[in-house]
């Protein structure tokens, strides 16, 4: 039995991972020549963890996951503490921690682990078709590749998408804008072992650790889509949206690198039901694009592979398992997708009262009620 999947990044890997451990055949295209992960890192909760050490790839985590061991919220502009608290009960709770991660180092990991020289890159699918018991794929430069089915993990502008839904779906943004990117750690900033974040006005601030002595950063700013904004005036933007902030983020302004420095409109996708038809599978953000605000993007990926596998272990019959497929993630993917919709919302002051109360609730928060929230997240996976 041989599978094609049309993508290498973190969901492509995963389910070439879980395939293989179930004795298919797998080949991996990828449009690009040459992969450049958008965004700089990815929180890879408990459950997403335990789907790598599932498939295989549980080493990556222990060599490129920082030392996030506490979790804090400081006030945007005084930055005072309003909460602060050991992850380590979730960790217990749950049977694993949560490791940030590079996201180019994790990608460049999956596919060393792998081989690079087994996956086909600047292979841009045009046209995909099932005739029978074959899925078959033309390529922009004109080659062609067939197998028994397909995994579609091609990102949120995937093109096999319309195919399987028989439509086309638009993305929604989210209302907010994100800049990220790599810093050396510096603990006049924030703990080096700690998730730190700065909440004001509907706007986050944030840092945590990753390997390499580094902290990943991100800011959020609600603002219109479509800015023209760019490079050269990232630095003095981020210097208006936060004036008057902490001094604690007035040093990260200052030390971060406009050019390395991601600026991401973000979007999601509407939960659709659909995630087969016949041979071929949506996987990851192809099937369920999310805002990263729950941090269960990259996870989601891994779930969906894990499961992927396990369908195939249960079903010798593909158009069987790739059902068992969809019906063990549809609900839990549009669970994921409107959590972080929620979520995002709160916290970028869609409705500024509710934001507030929020910001009031952190200061008596004892990490206890947020705890369960990410454990509740966390179990629901396919590893418990």
């Amino acid at each position: 039995m041989k599978a094609i999947i049309i993508g290498a990044g973190i969901g492509g890997m995963s389910a070439a991972a879980a395939l293989r451990k179930n004795g298919i055949t797998c080949e991996i295209y990828e449009a690009v020549k040459d992969i450049k992960p958008v965004g700089a890192a990815i929180s890879v909760w408990s459950n997403g963890v335990k789907c790598m050490n599932h498939l295989g790839m549980g080493s990556i985590m222990d060599e490129l996951g920082g030392p996030m061991h506490y979790m804090s919220y400081q006030d945007g502009f005084s930055g005072a503490t309003m909460t602060r608290f050991s992850l380590m009960p979730l960790v217990e709770s749950v049977g694993e921690r949560p490791c940030p991660v590079s996201r180019a180092d994790l990608q460049g990991k999956m596919l060393d682990w792998w081989g690079r020289e087994e996956i086909h890159f600047g292979k841009r699918v045009e046209r995909v078709e099932q005739n029978g018991e074959e899925v078959i794929a033309w390529f922009t430069d004109g080659t062609v590749a067939s197998a028994d089915f397909m995994i579609a993990a091609d990102g949120t502008h995937s093109v096999i998408r319309p195919l399987v839904l028989g439509h086309t779906v638009e993305r929604r943004y989210a209302g907010y804008v994100n800049w990220n990117g790599l810093v050396e750690i510096d603990t006049s900033i924030a703990p080096a072992d700690q998730w730190t974040t700065f909440v004001a006005e509907g706007k986050r601030v944030s840092v945590m650790p990753i390997a390499g002595n580094r902290f990943y950063f991100f800011f959020d700013v609600p603002l219109p889509k479509g800015l023209p904004e760019d490079r050269s005036t990232l630095t003095m933007d981020l210097r208006r949206y936060f004036q008057d902030w902490s001094p604690a983020v007035q040093k990260l302004i200052d030390q971060i690198d406009p050019e390395t420095t991601n600026r991401i409109e973000i979007h999601d996708i509407e939960p659709f039901e659909t995630l087969v038809k016949g041979r071929i599978a949506l996987l990851g953000d192809a099937g369920h694009s999310t805002t990263p605000d729950i941090g269960q993007g990259g996870c989601a990926a891994m779930e969906d592979a894990v499961v992927l596998g396990q369908s195939f272990a249960q079903y010798d019959n593909i158009e069987t398992a790739l059902l068992d497929y969809q019906n063990k993630r549809k609900d839990r993917v549009k669970s994921l997708v409107l959590k972080a919709r929620k979520r995002c919302d709160v916290t970028h002051g869609k409705q500024m009262e509710q934001t507030l109360a929020w910001y009031k609730s952190l200061k008596a928060e004892t990490g206890e009620h947020i705890i369960d929230g990410l454990r509740e997240t966390i179990i629901g996976g396919p590893l418990g």
